[in-house]
């Protein structure tokens, strides 16, 4: 009766010791993360919402010393009457469009190029990777080097044999902005490359195997088995693209400055502009919530987009 009474008795004190180890662990656990969580408050959420709640103001540091005045949607209304605004925000969704595309379509070129394993694939796709290593600043004094009429390697001679202009390319307004297009495509393509090789290197043989033994030619195969299980990686590569080349100012700045009249403007570098040139806190705070917000959409039809093709494709 006594050792009974005594195991009646033990049994809760293990209950409550394991109880408290649980609590230790998940106090562990919320230190652990504590710091990380920390820091995306302080450097992304605390921004955020200051953009935003500045985006209301009247906010402009070199008038009426810094003060602030309420405006509602002035700011956002004036993105649409502003014809800078409206002219950054169109080549924006041209660049990014034209860009996402091309880099694309010849990154999933190359990565099939590239697919099977072997010698001279491996080196072939480490010379590719060399412009992803290369800053975007330095990318654009390059090419800006190169396709200057007074001495660059490229410009002078395409001036000289009439096929740029005597002003260049990037002084052109109907060719600037496709000149940039390009240099962000010879950028970006090989990391366009790489995230779609790696998709193809974990597509699974036997699938492949067992479509090429069934007589499937090889867009067959490409077609109805690899584009289907390609579909995350795609979507993954188009994401990170989207959303880096809907923001670009890098190359702009260094290459027009968003000229001549406004052909290469941007809306991160007009957003810039308005911040870091004129001080007017309160309108470029509009101009990157446009921007976020516009982000936020195409990933979302992104995601929608690539839902409604894997579920076809599961269909089948």
């Amino acid at each position: 009766m006594t050792s009974t009474s005594a195991g009646l008795i033990a049994l809760p004190r293990r209950q409550t010791s394991a109880f408290r180890f649980t609590d230790r662990r998940k106090l562990f656990l919320l230190c652990l993360a504590l710091p990380a969580v920390v820091y995306v408050v302080l450097v992304a959420v605390w921004p955020l919402a200051q953009g935003i709640w500045y985006s209301f103001f009247d906010y402009n540091l070199l008038r009426g010393g810094g003060r602030r005045t309420f405006a509602g949607f002035d700011n956002y209304v004036a993105l649409w009457t502003d014809q800078t605004a409206r002219r950054a925000v169109i080549n924006t969704f041209i660049f990014t469009f034209a860009a996402v595309a091309l880099e694309f379509l010849v990154g999933l070129g190359l990565a099939l190029l590239l697919w099977r394993d072997g010698r001279f694939n491996r080196i072939c796709l480490a010379l590719l990777l060399i412009p992803v290593t290369i800053t975007p600043i330095v990318v654009g004094l390059i090419f800006r080097a190169l396709l200057a009429v007074d001495y660059g390697f490229l410009g002078y001679y395409l001036a000289d044999w009439g096929i740029s202009g005597p002003r260049g390319f990037l002084a052109n307004t109907s060719t600037a902005l496709p000149v940039i297009i390009l240099i962000d495509v010879w950028e970006w393509t090989p990391l366009v490359a790489l995230i779609l090789l790696a998709g193809l290197k974990s597509l699974p043989t036997d699938i492949l195997e067992a479509a090429a033994a069934d007589g499937a030619t090889a867009w067959q195969r490409f077609r109805m088995v690899v584009l289907p299980l390609l579909l995350p990686t795609v979507f993954l590569a188009l994401v990170l693209r989207v959303m880096d080349a809907f923001r670009v100012f890098d190359i702009i700045f260094v290459t027009t400055g968003g000229g001549p009249a406004d052909a290469t403007t941007s809306l991160m570098l007009y957003g810039v502009k308005q911040g870091l040139e004129f001080f007017n806190i309160g309108f470029a705070s509009a101009i990157g919530n446009l921007a976020i917000l516009c982000i936020a959409l195409m990933c979302a039809a992104f995601t929608l987009l690539i839902r409604r093709a894997d579920v076809r494709a599961n269909e089948r």
